[in-house]
């Protein structure tokens, strides 16, 4: 089985590498933040150039079937290729749900509706809800655990006083949410489950490989003692911890994205949670490996690092926490034959 990306699949990667250096400029974040905070403590959407390119070029439509051969252009592994190189640049607007949700709301794929989403988790008690990108998207989706639900967000009632995790991510609190209409069952509310939980993975590998590049760059830059800090043997371990999450992370969740794409290669609900928790782990801790790196300066307005870890913070909310997942992988673990509730294994007869 041949694991590298195709040629097709580089020239996606390159596109929206391109994409993001032309409309999130992410050396420009800290020092725009800083100039123009608190006012932009509550984020900004996404200036309609931006997501109009980001329909052009593909992104938003490539889960949604042709009308000719019912194929889509894309599966979750090019999805999930390109997610990572947004999520590294820190993007702006409702990108996860707005591409989840293309292939049920019109418009989305021509960049002319932007999706909220919301996952109300099982068993979760009523209570406030929080919505990221309300303030500039057209429709919200809910996904149930049995259902699916559309509305439109100009029928949300009022939001709270709130304050998002993310401060590039405008956010609205809403008490309760009332219901819409109904798009898709359980077997709808699976799929979008299972495609989210993989690419919030991946925009949490380009989170985690952002704050590396971020913390390697002023490594190699910044000097005491007449030398690099970089060259410290601590400071050397803090990049190679970050180096080694990236990789397993990154490479957990193209391997879900991959079986998404074709189960017969493997179980990709496992292997969804298994990307979700390595990225989790690699989205914050390496946030907050960047801090360090950059020192007491590393979470000031002026500097990129604690964008990465606010960023991570708010992803990992989404589609499961890492202990979520971690506590389903364990579940299913122990429900295997052969293996006893404390890891060990038993020798089953027959």
């Amino acid at each position: 089985m041949d694991f590298r990306l195709s040629d097709e699949q580089l020239a996606l990667r390159d596109t929206v590498v391109s994409f993001c250096k032309g409309h999130f400029d992410v050396a420009a974040v800290a020092s725009r933040e800083a100039r123009t905070w608190p006012e932009t403590a509550q984020g900004g959407p996404a200036a309609p150039a931006a997501w109009s390119e980001l329909a052009g070029i593909g992104v938003l439509g490539m889960l949604v079937p042709d009308e000719v051969d019912g194929v889509a252009p894309g599966g979750a592994a090019e999805v999930a290729i390109a997610f990572e190189e947004l999520g590294r640049s820190l993007c702006l607007g409702p990108v996860l749900w707005s591409t989840l949700a293309a292939p049920l709301v019109p418009g989305v794929e021509a960049g002319e509706v932007r999706v909220a989403g919301v996952r109300v988790e099982p068993g979760r008690p009523a209570g406030a809800v929080a919505v990221e990108h309300a303030p500039e998207s057209d429709v919200l989706i809910v996904l149930y655990p049995d259902r699916v639900e559309r509305l439109a967000t100009a029928d949300l009632p009022v939001s709270v006083a709130g304050e998002p995790f993310d401060p590039l991510t405008p956010t609205a609190v809403f008490e309760s949410l009332p219901s819409g209409t109904v798009v898709g069952g359980a077997e709808e509310a699976a799929r979008l489950a299972l495609l989210g939980t993989a690419l919030s993975a991946a925009l949490l590998v380009g989170t985690a490989q952002g704050a590396l590049d971020v913390a390697a760059g002023y490594a190699a830059q910044r000097k005491q003692f007449g030398v690099p800090i970089g060259s410290f043997q601590a400071v050397k371990h803090l990049l190679t911890d970050m180096y080694v999450r990236v990789a397993l992370a990154r490479s957990a969740t193209y391997a879900a994205a991959a079986m998404i794409d074709d189960p017969r290669a493997g179980d990709a609900v496992r292997a969804a949670s298994a990307a979700k928790l390595l990225a989790g782990e690699a989205g914050i801790g390496n946030g907050r490996a960047a801090v360090q790196v950059l020192g007491g300066m590393g979470f000031t307005w002026e500097m990129l690092p604690h964008y990465y870890l606010k960023r991570a913070w708010l992803l990992e909310q989404g589609f499961g926490t890492s202990d979520n997942h971690a506590l389903a992988l364990a579940d299913t673990l122990a429900a295997e034959p052969g293996v006893a509730l404390d890891g060990t294994t038993t020798v089953v007869n027959g």
